[in-house]
């Protein structure tokens, strides 16, 4: 899990001239939001704006857990692999002090991981490791019912071969910013979370805490449904599972506070901010965009940094675009919906102006067609999908998926939304089907090559 969601942010074109939220843009964003959760059905979300450097809103909406009343935009959300950048920042942090460069092997810092002599702590934070990612699924699998360790994820997945040779591949790996978090605890002397609390979160102002204890009254609860199904409390992964990937719980103003100090380049030194917006590059010079926890690029002109996260239970959107001041944080407790990217594009909307899609995979496209209508017609061919997906689909699962497709009939349109990307060991797309009444989003993940076998596919609102 905790994928990169990439919005399409070629939505984001032109600033709003305003310097604050107007009421017509506010009657816009509160429309979107509100339309996004009934018809999707996830529980909450909570936004924040940034205009001209400044948060202009933040706002709750719908229902944060089973005994809240009133949305409180204060409450932390589980911000997932957005937490990355701040993994990013601590290691930049260390070598501003001299405590190590991103230039050291992970050997020098941390023996014992696969091809450890020759990455560097630069390519651990840039996902061109090549070490196998742990969590590419968007779902819980069987280890996860059991608590781990950092320690016990690196045995496990760390010293596995690598995927490919160091700097020659992009591949999102979870498994590299678990071990980059071990070797800033090593070279810090203490807990990350602690280093960050000290010489980020205090600063700021900002209250993170850990998502292990993201749980009880005062605290969003998660929610996830099968297709259509019922929604459903989310049961959280075991304690473990997420550490230096993805730890962090915060408000989405508190969110939108880090994303002041990027726009302002204040808290840490300015080159540090550009060390990790600079796309970094494979050795044979082409680059994806992706710095050092976060995917930049340019849309029209104008610059983004974004990342989005996605944890049990939760999928959030930061997305700061740095020529207009600007920046737009979505939290949601759904983990079954692209809901959190409708608001997000919804916002930029009603502040900005849209553009262009991306074209789509024809001959994925068919098998996903394919095994779409197997899951709608109750016909699902067990032999299209690996353990893991088996282990998913649950005759529970798979009678969810039956009843709650089934009535909707043929869909009118079946396409690919974004990009194709690497991760894992498998290939990632998302697709968007529509119907005459809604629009569902299915994410797949599939082995390579023509006849791979899905490791996942899963069907949301």
């Amino acid at each position: 899990m905790l994928r990169p969601v990439l919005v399409a942010l070629t939505l984001f074109a032109t600033p709003a001239l305003a310097q604050s939220i107007t009421a017509s843009e506010q009657a816009r964003i509160d429309a979107v939001v509100t339309t996004t959760l009934r018809d999707t059905g996830v529980p909450s979300a909570s936004i924040a704006i940034v205009r001209d450097g400044r948060i202009v809103l933040t706002k709750a909406y719908g229902k944060q857990c089973e005994r809240c009343s009133t949305p409180d935009p204060r409450l932390p959300y589980p911000i997932a692999s957005i937490s990355k950048q701040f993994t990013a920042a601590a290691l930049l942090l260390l070598e501003d002090e001299g405590k190590l460069s991103l230039d050291d092997t992970v050997a020098k810092h941390l023996p014992g991981i696969s091809g450890g002599e020759t990455i560097t702590l630069r390519q651990l934070l840039s996902h061109t490791a090549g070490l196998r990612d742990y969590w590419p699924q968007d779902y819980s699998f069987r280890a996860m019912e059991t608590t781990t360790t950092p320690q016990g994820i690196v045995d496990r997945w760390a010293k596995k071969p690598l995927d490919f040779a160091p700097g020659t591949q992009w591949q999102y790996s979870n498994t590299g910013y678990v071990v980059a978090g071990m070797i800033a605890e090593k070279v810090a002397g203490e807990p990350l979370l602690a280093f960050l609390q000290r010489r980020i979160f205090a600063p700021l102002g900002i209250r993170a805490i850990s998502q292990d204890r993201v749980a009880g009254p005062g605290f969003p609860q998660g929610y996830n449904r099968h297709a259509l199904g019922p929604v459903h409390l989310s049961r959280p992964a075991a304690p473990g599972w997420v550490y230096a990937t993805g730890e962090l719980a915060m408000s989405a103003e508190d969110l939108a506070k880090w994303n002041i100090a990027r726009l302002d380049r204040t808290l840490l030194p300015r080159e540090d901010w550009e060390a990790q917006e600079t796309p970094v590059r494979l050795r044979d010079g082409s680059t994806n965009g992706y710095g050092l926890g976060v995917f930049t690029g340019t849309s029209e002109g104008r610059r983004f940094v974004e990342h989005a996260g996605a944890a049990v239970g939760y999928l959030s959107q930061n997305i700061v675009l740095p020529d207009d001041r600007t920046a737009i944080v979505v939290l949601t407790n759904a983990e079954f919906s692209d809901a959190f990217q409708r608001i997000a594009r919804g916002i930029g909307q009603a502040i900005l102006r849209p553009s262009a899609p991306v074209t789509e995979d024809a001959a994925a496209l068919t098998r996903a067609k394919q095994v779409y209508d197997q899951l709608r017609r109750g016909t699902l061919d067990a032999n299209q999908l690996t353990e893991n997906a088996a282990y998913y689909f649950t005759p529970a699962a798979r009678a969810d998926y039956r009843t709650s497709l089934a009535p909707l009939g043929e869909p009118t349109g079946f396409v690919q939304q974004g990009r194709t990307r690497l991760r894992g060991g498998f290939v990632n797309r998302v697709y968007r089907v529509t119907y005459p009444t809604r629009e569902l989003a299915v994410s797949t993940y599939a082995e390579p090559g023509a006849n791979g076998r899905f490791e996942q596919f899963l069907v949301g609102q």
